[in-house]
C-alpha cells in the first residue's frame, strides 16, 4: 500500500510542491515560536531568588553633600539610622543603580585558574541588602562591618557562577582573582539565583560587593523594605523626609510595579510575536484545505474506479489522510535538518534541550494540523459515489 501511495505521489510532485512548501514554511515559523516559548517558560519556573513585595527604591542626587569621605559616611550612618528607626521601614540598605527590575546594569570580570569570566553582574550593596530583599544563602555568610578592613575585599556570588568557577566544591573561603588578576577577592557567600532582569529571562552570573565610605558617595539609590501597614501617607512622610535630608529631587519606585513593567517587556513582543504566527498559521491552515480539496475534484475518477472495484470509503478517506501524512513527514524532515543546525551550533546561547523541545513540539503540532486539514477532505472523498464519479469523469 505504501509503496503505492509513494507512487501516487512522485506522479503528482508537481502538484505537491505547493504542499510541501506550505507545511515547511509552518514547522519553521512553529519552531520559532516554541524555541521562544519553551526558552521564556524555562527561566519563568526557576525561582527569582529574592522576595520583591513590599520594597521601594529610593532615587537621589548627592552632589549638594559634603565631599569629605568621614562626612559623608557620618551623614549616611545618621540616616540609616534615622531610616530604621521609622516604624514602617523593616530594613533599609544602600545600593548601586542597578538593583532588580532597574534600567541599570553595571558589569565586571573575574579570573579564576588563568581562565576570565565576563559580563559578570556586578551590585555594589549595603550591609541589610541580604534582608531587604530577603536573599537566602546556600554557603558562607553575608556581609559585616569588618569585612570593610579585610585584607582581601569581601564579595558574594549566586550558585551557579559557585558551580562555574568550583564545580561542587564548596566555594566560601576561596580567592579569586579580579580581572586583570592582580588584586584578590575572598568569596565570603554564595547566595540562591538573583533573577534580576525579570520573570522571563535567565540568572546571570552574580557578585555582590559591600560598599564602604570611600564609594558611598557614587550610590544614588536607598532601598527600603516596608512593612505592610506602610501606604500612600507614610510614602509622602518618606518623600518629604529624604528629600529635605539630600537637599534634592527624590524619586520613589515600588519594586513591584517596576516587575510588572520589566515583565511586559518580554510579554507584549511575544504576544505580537504569536499573534502574526498565528495568522500565518491560519492561513496555511486553509490553504492545505484548499490543496486537498483541490485535489480531490480534481481525482474524482480516481476514487470513483476506486469504489466501483470495491474499495470501502474508509480505504478512500484512510489514503487521502495517508498521503497528507507522507507529505508532511518529508516536509517536517526537511525541517528538522534546519532546525536541528541551532542546538549544533550553539545559536543564540541558549540551551539545547530548548530546542530539542521546541522541535519534538512543532513536529506533533505539524502533525495535529495536517490530520484536522485533511479529515474533512477525506470524509468528502469517501462519500463520492462511483457511478456519479465515473458519470461526471
Amino acid at each position: 500500500m505504501y509503496k503505492h501511495l509513494f507512487k501516487l505521489i512522485w506522479n503528482k510532485r508537481r502538484q505537491n510542491f505547493l504542499f510541501l512548501s506550505e507545511i515547511l514554511i509552518s514547522f519553521l515559523v512553529v519552531f520559532a515560536v516554541f524555541s521562544y516559548l519553551t526558552y521564556y517558560y524555562k527561566n519563568y519556573i526557576k525561582p527569582l531568588g529574592f522576595d520583591y513585595n513590599r520594597v521601594w527604591s529610593v532615587s537621589y542626587n548627592g552632589d549638594r553633600l559634603s565631599k569629605n569621605a568621614d562626612s559623608l559616611g557620618i551623614f549616611y550612618t545618621n540616616l540609616n539610622k534615622a531610616l530604621q528607626a521609622m516604624p514602617e521601614i523593616e530594613a533599609v540598605s544602600f545600593s548601586s543603580s542597578n538593583y532588580p527590575y532597574s534600567s541599570s546594569f553595571i558589569s565586571t570580570g573575574l579570573t579564576q585558574g588563568g581562565k576570565k569570566f565576563n559580563n559578570i553582574s556586578d551590585f555594589n550593596v549595603g550591609n541589610d541588602y541580604q534582608k531587604v530583599w530577603s536573599v537566602k544563602l546556600v554557603d558562607g555568610r553575608w556581609f559585616t562591618p569588618e569585612d570593610l578592613i579585610s585584607k582581601n575585599k569581601g564579595i558574594v556570588i549566586n550558585e551557579t557562577f559557585s558551580k562555574e568557577l568550583f564545580g561542587t566544591a564548596k566555594a566560601a573561603g576561596k580567592l579569586i582573582g579580579d580581572f586583570d588578576d592582580k588584586n584578590k577577592f575572598k568569596i565570603i557567600g554564595v547566595v540562591n539565583d538573583f533573577k534580576a532582569n525579570g520573570d522571563f529571562l535567565p540568572a546571570n552570573n552574580v557578585m555582590f560587593s559591600q560598599l564602604d565610605t570611600t564609594n558611598l558617595k557614587w550610590a544614588s539609590t536607598l532601598l527600603i523594605k516596608v512593612r505592610e501597614t506602610a501606604g500612600a501617607s507614610f510614602e509622602s512622610k518618606l518623600y518629604k523626609f529624604m528629600a529635605t535630608t539630600m537637599r534634592s529631587a527624590v524619586e520613589i519606585q515600588h519594586v513591584d510595579e517596576m516587575r510588572n513593567a520589566k515583565n511586559k517587556e518580554t510579554i507584549i513582543p511575544m504576544l505580537l510575536f504569536i499573534i502574526v504566527a498565528g495568522f500565518l498559521i491560519i492561513n496555511v491552515a486553509l490553504g492545505l484545505f484548499g490543496v486537498l480539496w483541490y485535489n480531490i475534484n480534481k481525482r474524482k475518477g480516481e476514487i470513483g474506479l476506486r469504489r466501483a472495484i470495491g474499495a470501502s470509503g474508509v480505504s478512500v478517506s484512510t489514503q487521502m489522510v495517508l498521503e497528507s501524512l507522507i507529505l508532511a513527514t518529508i516536509s517536517v524532515l526537511i525541517g528538522c535538518f534546519f532546525a536541528v543546525q541551532f542546538p549544533l551550533l550553539n545559536v543564540f546561547d541558549i540551551a539545547s534541550s530548548v530546542y530539542l523541545i521546541a522541535i519534538l513540539l512543532s513536529v506533533l503540532f505539524i502533525y495535529t494540523l495536517v490530520i484536522a486539514c485533511s479529515l474533512y477532505p477525506g470524509r468528502q472523498a469517501a462519500a463520492i459515489h462511483p457511478a456519479v464519479a465515473l458519470h461526471e469523469d
